[in-house]
């Protein structure tokens, strides 16, 4: 049974239609990618996924039951979302944001639960921000803040993972170490699914790809299938070689 499936599903915005009839399937202790250019539609899946957008036509599940069937607690407590430049609210620590994503779990008037302070401190562990658990958010760097993002979604114990191009904004280091952080959920059994830009660090730190194109999925499967020089040619309208490296395809487009 998948952590997650869209089956055919059809979305968009008022009268304009971003996605038309795509499947995705994600299986636990996998990390999914989803490429293709601005306006492909891969934001949009994150949103159908998460019930923030409205889909017209098509099936959701979230461990094998319909996204329609969960309350908003219910669906907190299966699927995490770090969407695409998450704000931090001011005036807390970094643990208490953390602390945040055990909301869906709290007992009545927000009373914490007994296994709570074990999630935070093992979603801080994860992330490497428990060494900054007392400092206020508001003084964190990018890097820093897109990590402690990462933690709280953690702190949910989620079956699903959404990450919405996790690396932006981030300089080459962090933008390593948050692919790492979707690699290690994934080895800790959740199902991943990230949208990336970087088609070469999509190679390296995801099991499967799904390229989007105009709102249609062009193709699925490993790296080395998707990545095709013709297939991304197409999809981005520009020319684009790829080569063998020795970890995994290396796209390199034609300026």
């Amino acid at each position: 049974m998948p952590s997650l499936e869209l089956r055919g599903v059809v979305a968009g915005y008022g009268a304009t239609t971003v996605l038309s009839g795509v499947d995705l399937r994600v299986e636990a202790g996998e990390v999914v990618g989803l490429i293709g250019p601005n306006g492909a539609g891969k934001s949009t899946v994150i949103g159908v996924a998460s019930r923030v957008v409205p889909f017209r036509a098509g099936e959701v599940f979230v461990a094998g039951a319909p996204l329609a069937s969960y309350g908003r607690r219910a669906l907190a407590r299966r699927l995490a979302v770090v969407p695409q430049g998450a704000a931090l609210p001011d005036g807390f620590t970094v643990k208490e944001v953390v602390q945040m994503g055990r909301t869906p779990y709290a007992g009545l008037f927000g009373a914490p639960g007994p296994g709570d302070e074990g999630e935070i401190e093992r979603a801080m562990e994860r992330t490497d921000t428990w060494r900054f658990a007392a400092r206020p958010v508001e003084s964190l760097s990018g890097g820093e803040r897109q990590r402690v993002v990462l933690a709280r979604a953690l702190a949910q114990r989620p079956d699903v993972l959404l990450l919405d191009e996790p690396t932006s904004h981030l300089d080459l280091r962090y933008q390593v170490e948050a692919l790492a952080l979707a690699r290690q959920a994934a080895r800790d059994g959740l199902a991943a699914v990230v949208v990336l830009h970087d088609l070469n660090q999509a190679a390296q730190a995801c099991d499967r790809l799904v390229l989007l194109a105009e709102g249609v999925v062009v193709a699925a499967g490993v790296a080395e299938v998707v990545l095709d020089g013709g297939l991304l040619s197409s999809a981005y309208g520009i020319r684009v070689d790829v080569w063998p490296g020795p970890r995994g395809p290396v796209v390199v487009p034609r300026v």
